[in-house]
């Protein structure tokens, strides 16, 4: 079990870099700066804050160990359309992000909180995947465990879309 708790430790510290645009290059190159600041698409609104989103992806990371996360645009569009998706989460750093804003639309009309993450690798590896993935739905499950951290992060979201 330590194993698993080093390597997840790992996989945080990685995440929080690159949330935090150490990634981008120093502080003293402003070409990097700028190319940082373009990465982010003034269109994906909501975006969640580093804390934030590292609380988004670990309850990504739980919902696929317990099977209730849908991957992918096509996926969460099914999922809004049906009527299980407790909340959608969209990768900032898509390109063209158009391709993903249909999403927002749907999850207003469907009254479900939506959010945006800057990275597309990091929400990829959140899923358990090794592909970057650009959105995904966490479904609902009455008996789950998860019931009460998801409810407590689709408040949050919802606190950035007032």
């Amino acid at each position: 079990m330590l194993l698993c708790t080093t390597v997840q430790d790992i996989y945080k510290l990685q995440l929080f870099s690159i949330l935090s645009g150490e990634g981008l290059g120093s502080a003293s190159d402003p070409t990097a700066a700028m190319a940082g600041a373009e990465a982010v698409n003034p269109k994906a609104y909501p975006l969640a804050d580093a804390t934030l989103s590292n609380t988004i992806l670990d309850i990504i990371q739980q919902a696929a160990n317990y099977k209730q996360l849908r991957k992918g645009a096509n996926e969460a569009t099914k999922t809004l359309n049906r009527g299980i998706s407790e909340f959608v989460v969209m990768a900032a750093d898509t390109e063209p992000l158009e391709i993903l804003l249909h999403l927002p639309l749907l999850a207003e009309d469907k009254n479900v909180p939506y959010v945006f993450v800057p990275s597309k690798a990091a929400l990829g590896r959140a899923c358990g995947v090794a592909r970057p993935v650009i959105s995904c739905s966490v479904t609902t499950n009455e008996g789950s465990q998860l019931k009460s951290q998801i409810q407590q992060l689709k408040i949050a979201i919802e606190k950035l879309l007032i």
